[in-house]
Order: structure tokens, then C-alpha cells, then sequence
């Protein structure tokens, strides 16, 4: 996503903008390029500045990225039968698929859990492992946790920083680069 003036996307947006955002993002496939981490922190620090109920922020957030998962997942569950029975492409092999199966077997939760923090694989995560047919109860835990860990706790950050730190809306965009980087950094480490 260009640069956007997030404070001001959030004033005007509000509450139910910033909620839909945060759904999308994590799991409706046309929500991979939603700014998560850095809505969620500036919404935070706009709850320090009493824009914002840091209370109804959290608990909107939380339960967008735990429910916009659960969509993910069922709609790549839905999908996920026809690529099993799908012929092999150029972009598509079926041992992809089963090896994505396996995978979110022995390591699903580590995988939704981590995924939370890096954008992009985020958003399909949740579809990868409703269509790798990763089992549903350790599917719903670890996206309860994750939620908790980054959704819950960035918000949290935000309205922190926003509370102890003097005019710190004047290091606002530096802190926003620096979450942008924190969270691509994993991806880019890895490549």
C-alpha cells in the first residue's frame, strides 16, 4: 500500500474502517497489502490521545483477527478439495498441496502464530492451511493466540508509547518505518 496518512485513515475510518481493515488483512485474499502492524500501533497511540476507547479498539481488533483467520481458513477448506483433485500446472502441483498438509500437521501452530507478524503470509496463512486441511481445533488455538500476542499486543504498544514517551507524535512516521521494517525483515532475512 503507497504511503497513507494513517491518523488520519483512522479518524476517519473509526472504529469499524479499522476493524474491516484488520479482518481483511488477515484473511480475505485481497487483504494482503493492509497495513496490519502499523494501523494497529497508530490506532494504539491514537487511544493514548483519547481519539480512540483503547477498550472497544482491543476488543474490535482481537476479534477481527480471529474471525477474518476463521474465513480464510474455511474458504481455503472449500477450495482445497478441488486442488487436490486438480491436475498438475505450471502453477500448481498437487505435492505442494500435501506437503502444505504435513507441514501444518507437525507445525501449523508455531507457523500461524509466527505468520502473524509478517505481512503478506499473514493474509495466507490461514487459506494455505484451510486447504492444506490442517485440523481445526489447533487451527482455532493458535489463531486465538496469535491474535492475543500480535493483535492485543501492538494495539497495547501503541497506546504505551503514546502514554509515556512526551510528544511522541512527533516520532510517530520514524516508529511506523521501523514497524514497516520489523515486520518485512523476517521475509527478507529469509530470502
Amino acid at each position: 500500500m503507497p504511503f497513507v496518512d494513517l491518523p488520519t485513515l483512522i479518524k476517519a475510518v473509526g472504529y469499524i474502517g479499522v476493524t474491516l481493515i484488520i479482518f481483511a488483512e488477515c484473511g480475505l485474499l485481497i487483504g494482503f497489502f493492509l497495513p496490519g502492524d502499523s494501523l494497529l500501533f497508530t490506532a494504539g497511540f491514537l487511544a493514548s490521545q483519547h481519539v480512540l476507547d483503547i477498550w472497544v479498539l482491543t476488543i474490535l481488533c482481537a476479534l477481527a483477527a480471529v474471525v477474518g483467520p476463521a474465513v480464510g481458513y474455511w474458504f481455503g477448506r472449500a477450495v482445497g478439495p478441488r486442488l487436490f483433485n486438480r491436475e498438475d500446472s505450471r502453477f500448481f502441483h498437487r505435492k505442494h498441496l500435501e506437503r502444505a498438509h504435513a507441514f501444518y500437521e507437525r507445525h501449523g501452530g508455531k507457523a500461524l502464530i509466527l505468520a502473524r507478524f509478517m505481512p503478506v503470509v499473514r493474509t495466507f496463512a490461514p487459506i494455505v492451511a484451510g486447504a492444506g486441511r490442517m485440523s481445526y481445533v489447533p487451527f482455532v488455538v493458535y489463531t486465538l493466540i496469535g491474535a492475543v500476542i500480535w493483535a492485543v499486543g501492538v494495539i497495547w504498544a501503541g497506546f504505551y508509547l503514546g502514554s509515556v514517551i512526551p510528544d511522541v507524535d512527533k516520532y510517530l512516521l520514524p516508529i511506523i518505518g521501523l514497524i514497516i521494517v520489523a515486520s518485512i525483515a523476517p521475509s527478507v532475512i529469509h530470502l
